[in-house]
């Protein structure tokens, strides 16, 4: 069986929630018109990587505001991973990732390898169970987790064929993070999809670049820049294909 994935490397204007929705549903429509089955997008994509109103803006997995983001999924079919600041049932403020599933129900996982300049603002979390996209089975995580080796290995641990990261990485850190990734592919034998974000949010520069890699550690598609863009993999009887789409007018 074929199996389609994309991560879209996206803008988002801070804390407009509905403007990102709206913005996330044009990746969505490129996706579903490739036949993606999953579609991944940066860290926080739903509000901006804004620390400072991150409270003020924290959504719940059963948040009217994902009703049209529930319909893409749905009608695509597909599965939708947003990234978003979340409240727990504690009220305790997390760095979370909702997988909107094409049944309309949304699994949550929530980052557990918090960044020292989160801290102050966010709690880590457990992390989530993994999904299940077509024959593939897909680990979550989030931006700094992925620098954490032992979180890689868990995921493979748990029979992951697929590892997806939402980050927010900027052009200092990327060439690091990237060869992290590429080696748990290699390590692990699962294919590791990185949606990073397009153009400045919370004040830094992304450096872009989102990316897919084989099982054997090869890139199969990458953006070479920072501009708006779907990177799509595509792997049928067992290789990879992959491209890249600029964001299509509204």
């Amino acid at each position: 069986m074929s199996l389609i994935i994309a991560a879209a490397q996206s803008a988002s204007v801070p804390g407009d929630i509905s403007g990102n929705v709206t913005h996330h549903l044009r990746f969505g429509n490129m996706a579903a018109e490739r036949g993606a089955q999953l579609l991944v997008f940066p860290e926080l994509s739903l509000t901006g990587y804004e620390l400072t109103t991150a409270r003020s803006n924290a959504l719940r997995p059963d948040s009217s505001d994902l009703n049209p983001l529930r319909h893409l999924a749905t009608h695509a079919p597909m599965t939708v991973v947003v990234g978003t600041p979340m409240l727990d049932d504690h009220d305790e403020l997390r760095i979370a990732a909702f997988a909107v599933r094409s049944d309309g129900s949304v699994l949550t996982y929530t980052k557990e390898y918090v960044h020292q300049s989160e801290e102050g603002v966010f709690r880590s979390g457990p992390g989530g169970p993994a999904l299940l996209v077509e024959d593939a089975t897909v680990a979550l995580a989030i931006c700094a987790d992925a620098a954490h080796p032992e979180h890689a290995a868990r995921a493979a641990a748990r029979g992951a064929t697929v590892y997806a990261v939402g980050v927010m990485i900027t052009e200092d850190g990327y060439t690091r993070k990237a060869a992290l990734l590429k080696n748990y592919a290699l390590e692990h034998r699962m294919a590791v999809l990185m949606a990073n974000y397009s153009g400045v949010t919370g004040g830094s520069v992304s450096a872009g670049k989102s990316a897919l890699w084989s099982e054997d550690g090869q890139l199969v598609a990458a953006s070479t820049g920072s501009e708006e863009a779907l990177v799509v993999g595509m792997k049928q009887n067992g290789g990879w294909n992959g491209i890249v789409l600029p964001l299509s007018s509204p």
